[in-house]
């Protein structure tokens, strides 16, 4: 007998090989194996009589074995093994490669079921390599054939087949012995099939009806425990307490004057909203939403300044070096004239400007910028990257923390930031999270269902619309030819590429070979600097340069040193070069809708017509349909919703690495069945916040936090 939590390789027919096989695949307990659901079904619950066969079609036939024999074939040194099967209507041959062993396990007279396609030769019809299974009265349950037949995920060397022999038997032991973890209420309003049966029809169903609406449970229920979870995370951070900071409205006016351009609607709406959130004595818990350069940053800025002026402390933390210094410039010349000192802590680098010398970078031992953290009133913002949550650093008064581009960091960071606190004071830091990512309706209202949000839908006056192109592979030489004039005027370009370098094994990877001719930024850079532009300065940027060289190669892009940019991702957020006017990037197949409307917005920041064109040499029809959304779409919100659409969540803000199961995450999609769950999570938690009177429900949702990491 079986648990849940039974290690798989305690399980009859598994060993050391297949143990290794399912782990890669994230299957490690009996549980996981009964919820690793079939991705689709074939069909063959209807028998084909032998003589209705077609060549070319999949069938299911079944009949005696009049004979069976295999024979080698000496040139290929091939085994083959050959038999005819007969029902009452006619015979047919069936033919197996390699596969000599089939001889000891069918016999002659042996009655079978198979399944596969019919072909045609000179000898006539024959069904080649099918699968079969023994039939031996009309009672015999089968597994592989005549039936709806699950197709699993797989893996090299665990098939479908297998999978099906070793879950099978599991289901028999587990159908009336599962637990049911959903409310009988929340079953009975949504029409929802109970977990044994739902897991049985899953798996094994009689029909594909039937099938749809045990997937329909399991997706509900996945929602719902997404829904449970965030909204259950709100709950309780709305118990604990905040430094409540007054709104200094005069103070705000000042700095907003001091500004060199006017504040948009939205930033005055979405500075507001955060402002009287800071003012409340519980944690705000806000995200700020903002398309590309619609300025996220001045907000920002706002709500620290108005922080720092009330004695508390912000954390400005950033996933890159390069955004984090950029971020220490812009709000290091932004706080200037309001007397603050801000500091700058990354993995190489320490930084102070004081309010002593404004606008001045010091470059300070890190023993003396923590030292000074650590006191509260020495540092009032301190920016950088995953360093802030180092053990060393203390706060002495932390009290906001702002998070650039959230999806890469979350809730875990601002528990770190707390517990650093010097003085152990019980209060949380509020939380602004930013994203230049827009996130659709859906998974705003699942996997951030915790944030309240803000919207930064409109751009600053004066901004010119890029064009964007899909060049053909034809057009190459115009495309460098234009550049090549872009830059006599005076501007700049970037060449973004997929990857660093070409692989050194004869350029293969793991993933597909074509992967080999995908551009990378080193070789580029030859061709681009020596073959292309030999008269222009051209440079590269990636992850592997040192931090020094990086620094000092955005610094002389920004100064106007470089001309052209050959990089990779690294510069998807946050760069700032007013001067580029063309955006150029290479394998745009390889990249997602949102993370090349983010590339397109690196141009366009100054008064210049700018320009994004986008190289492929995928001849695919989704990838037609994605570049041409782009082309046509400059709303950073319509793109994302169409990214959702046509890559799917799992690969939408890297969520699959989130461990959110399959089932959920092809429903994130689905906005009536996302609002139906989160209505019905809502509901529940209403009438019952700790989940006294449903323990199982309680005991689930713990677990399922464990196992889905959402930040």
């Amino acid at each position: 007998m079986y648990y849940l939590f039974t290690p798989v390789e305690k399980l009859s027919g598994v060993g050391p090989v297949f143990q290794r096989k399912l782990k890669r695949m994230g299957i490690k307990t009996v549980e996981d194996l009964l919820w690793h659901l079939p991705s689709r079904y074939e069909d063959f619950s209807k028998l084909a009589p032998i003589a209705k066969v077609k060549p070319g079609e999949k069938c299911c036939v079944a009949g005696k074995i009049l004979e069976i024999k295999t024979t080698k074939t000496w040139k290929r040194k091939m085994f083959v093994t050959q038999a005819v099967i007969e029902d009452e209507s006619g015979a047919i041959k069936v033919v197996w490669f390699n596969q000599p062993y089939l001889t000891k396990t069918l016999k002659d007279g042996d009655r079978v079921c198979l399944t596969g396609k019919a072909d045609w030769d000179k000898d006539g019809f024959y069904i080649s390599g099918p699968a079969y299974e023994k039939i031996y009265d009309e009672n015999t349950d089968l597994t592989h054939t005549g039936r709806i037949v699950p197709v699993y995920p797989e893996t090299e060397g665990l098939s479908s087949r297998w999978l099906r022999f070793i879950i099978k038997p599991l289901l028999k032991q587990f159908q009336r012995a599962l637990p049911e973890t959903l409310p009988l209420s929340v079953l009975k309003e949504h029409n929802l099939m109970p977990i044994g049966q739902a897991l049985v029809n899953a798996h094994f169903p009689d029909s594909l009806p039937e099938a749809e609406k045990a997937k329909e449970r399991f997706a509900f229920e996945e929602l719902f425990f997404i829904s449970l979870f965030v909204l259950r995370e709100r709950s309780l951070l709305a118990n604990e307490r905040a430094a409540a900071a007054p709104m200094n409205l005069a103070l705000v006016q000042r700095f907003v004057k001091m500004l060199p351009f006017k504040l948009t609607d939205a930033q005055k709406k979405s500075a507001w909203q955060i402002l009287k959130d800071l003012e409340k004595p519980r944690p705000m818990n806000r995200l700020l939403e903002g398309d590309v350069g619609s300025g996220k940053t001045v907000v920002a800025s706002i709500a620290a300044l108005n922080m720092a002026k009330a004695g508390y402390q912000t954390a400005f933390m950033a996933p890159t070096e390069i955004l984090a210094k950029q971020h220490f410039q812009s709000l290091g010349k932004l706080l200037a004239p309001f007397g603050l000192n801000v500091g700058l802590l990354t993995g190489k680098t320490d930084k102070f400007i004081s309010k002593k010398l404004p606008g001045e970078p010091i470059e300070i031992s890190r023993k003396k910028l923590l030292e000074m953290t650590s006191k509260g009133e020495g540092i009032d913002i301190l920016i950088g990257t995953q360093a802030l949550i180092q053990d060393k650093v203390k706060f002495g008064n932390l009290a906001l923390v702002v998070l650039d581009e959230q999806h890469r960091f979350g809730v875990e960071q601002r528990s770190k930031l707390c517990q650093r606190q010097k003085n152990q004071q019980s209060i949380v830091p509020h939380l602004l999270s930013m994203t230049a990512t827009p996130i659709p309706r859906t998974l705003a209202l699942t996997i951030y269902g915790d944030l309240d949000i803000s919207l930064l839908d409109e751009l600053p006056k004066g901004r010119k619309k890029i064009i964007t192109k899909i060049v053909a592979p034809a057009n190459r030489q115009k495309a460098y030819d234009f550049i090549g004039e872009q830059i006599k005027k005076g501007r700049q370009a970037f060449v973004i590429c997929p990857r660093i370098d070409k692989d050194k094994k004869n350029g293969k990877t793991k993933s597909a070979l074509s992967w080999a001719e995908v551009k990378a930024v080193k070789e580029e850079y030859e061709k681009l600097s020596r073959e292309i532009f030999p008269e222009l300065n051209v440079e590269m940027l990636h992850g592997q340069l040192g931090v020094k060289e990086k620094e000092k190669i955005m610094k002389d892009f920004s100064r106007g040193k470089i001309d052209v940019l050959v990089s990779t991702s690294v510069i998807e957020v946050g760069i700032d070069i007013p001067n580029a006017s063309v955006m150029m990037v290479e394998g745009a197949d390889r990249f997602g809708l949102a993370q090349l409307h983010q590339f397109r917005g690196r141009v366009g920041r100054g008064p210049h017509q700018s320009f994004c064109f986008l190289f492929t040499d995928s001849s695919a029809k989704k990838t037609s349909q994605r570049l041409n959304a782009l082309v046509n779409t400059e709303d950073g919100f319509k793109l994302a919703e169409k990214d959702l659409t046509i890559r799917g969540p799992g690969d939408f803000f890297g969520v699959r690495q989130w461990g959110i199961p399959d089932m959920a995450m092809a429903s994130l999609t689905d906005l009536k069945l996302v609002e139906k769950t989160r209505e019905a999570a809502k509901e529940i938690l209403t009438g019952d916040p700790f989940l006294k009177n449903y323990p199982l429900l309680c005991q689930r949702a713990e677990r399922f936090r464990q196992r889905v990491h959402l930040e």
